[in-house]
């Protein structure tokens, strides 16, 4: 059961700050919105900015719909220079030479496509029960795990190969590395390369132009979650098929050909997400009491 105060579900576009952790967004967004029950659907580095969506009361029960989503990002790429932990961190040291803008743009391109990449020293991942960053802070070694990762597309937006600060535009599978992208663009172009400043523009179709800053939240903001599942397919319910799924019963009338999670949503507000299966809408988060 829903605690009394954990008002109706909601879902708020986050403008993070460069400093906060993703947990710090949390604590704040409780504060700002008075609600006792929080929580991300994706987390980002203190030195970044842009999109956290967050999720309110039951609607944190929707999280594994939304941590899956592309996201795009701004990401200003030093080359000529590299850091240990491959953002402004450090500690950094000199590289080579900053290449020519053809050869950057090449480099580029051979980024996109899918790919396996070595998760970061300097990461929260877990190996034999420890976080990467503890062994890598207290001088440990351990062989670092990689993860496929897909990079839709990453963009040339500016670059200066007199300081070697290039600005580009990626847009990637969720689980990527933003800063070992730029690490290892940097290898391959032999001068080295770190994640100089990091900005999440997008989570799916989600843009940051909406997102609050978490020090100016109140009460009462936030959106119907429906809002943020519009990347799935819909239904509206009559009351009585509503009244089915508050009970968790399935009802006809999954979309023709669908067969993974879809919003179901009474009047304007999401009700239950539930999952396609032959034709049934079988609810599998319900929302309402």
């Amino acid at each position: 059961m829903a605690r009394a105060d954990d008002g109706p579900p909601r879902a708020i576009l986050v403008d993070k700050p460069a400093g906060m952790t993703s947990h710090d967004v949390v604590s704040a967004c409780r504060r700002g919105l008075d609600r006792p029950r929080v929580g991300h659907t994706g987390t980002l580095d203190p030195f970044a900015t842009g999109l956290l969506v967050m999720l309110a009361g039951r609607a944190t029960r929707l999280a594994p719909y939304l941590s899956g989503l592309p996201k795009t990002y701004r990401a200003g790429i030093r080359l000529g220079a590299r850091s240990e932990s491959g953002d402004p961190e450090g500690p950094i040291t000199p590289g080579g030479q900053a290449p020519d803008e053809a050869v950057l743009r090449s480099a580029l391109r051979a980024m996109v496509g899918t790919s396996q990449q070595q998760v970061p020293a300097l990461s929260a991942v877990k190996v034999d029960g420890e976080r990467l960053y503890a062994v890598a802070r207290r001088g440990g070694e351990v062989e670092r795990p990689t993860r496929t990762v897909v990079v839709d597309r990453a963009d040339l937006v500016s670059y200066d190969p007199m300081t070697g600060m290039a600005d580009v535009e990626i847009r990637c599978g969720a689980g990527t590395y933003v800063r070992q992208l730029a690490v290892d663009v940097g290898e391959s172009l032999g001068c080295g390369g770190y994640c100089a400043s990091l900005r999440r523009t997008e989570v799916g179709d989600l843009s940051v132009d909406r997102a609050v800053p978490p020090d100016r939240l109140s009460p009462g903001d936030g959106v119907d979650p429906a809002e943020v599942l519009g990347h799935l397919p819909m239904v509206r319910l009559d009351d009585r098929a509503a009244a089915d799924v508050l009970h968790g019963r399935p009802v006809p009338g999954a979309p023709d050909g669908a067969e993974g999670p879809v919003a179901l949503v009474a009047g304007d507000a999401l009700l239950a997400v539930a999952q396609a299966d032959r034709g049934m809408l079988r609810p599998r988060v319900v929302l309402a009491g």
